[in-house]
């Protein structure tokens, strides 16, 4: 960190050193590349796996798997049980209540916008889900 005060007959001269400046900015760049995460976080949801060919099918009325589903007219559904919007997370926690296990499938029409699925999937959330899960066509379908 010197000043050159240049030489006889030129009079003082002020130059930036530089140095310090990028030293500055390279250990600025470090610290953002070492807080900014890596990989984006957004939400946690998992996907059916289809049963083994050798199992066998559920007892009728046995089956206990949740699902919501909405409607392209954006009317809610708990495994066919019409349910509104304002309600949904008071019957997600009175069905929940007994279980050990907190997965439900959230089942959306085509159409709809991502909006809505991820409001179902926050109010399961909400309703302390432990998991949540997508159903799409091709995994309903079985392939």
């Amino acid at each position: 960190m010197a000043m050159a005060v240049g030489g006889p007959g030129s009079g003082p001269r002020a130059d930036i050193n530089m140095t310090p400046l990028i030293d500055v900015l390279l250990v600025l760049l470090i610290i953002f590349m070492v807080i900014t995460p890596l990989t984006p976080k957004g939400l946690e949801t998992l996907v059916p796996q289809p049963p083994p060919k050798d199992a066998p099918p559920p007892p009728p009325n046995q089956d206990r798997t949740v699902v919501i589903i909405i409607e392209k007219d954006r009317s809610l559904k708990i495994n066919s049980e019409p349910v509104e919007e304002a309600n949904l997370g008071k019957r997600l926690e009175d069905i929940f209540k007994t279980r050990a296990e907190r997965v439900v499938f959230v089942k959306g029409d085509p159409d709809l916008e991502f909006r809505e699925v991820a409001k179902a999937i926050d109010i399961a959330k909400g309703a302390g889900i432990d998991k949540v899960g997508l159903m799409t066509p091709k995994i309903e379908a079985g392939e």
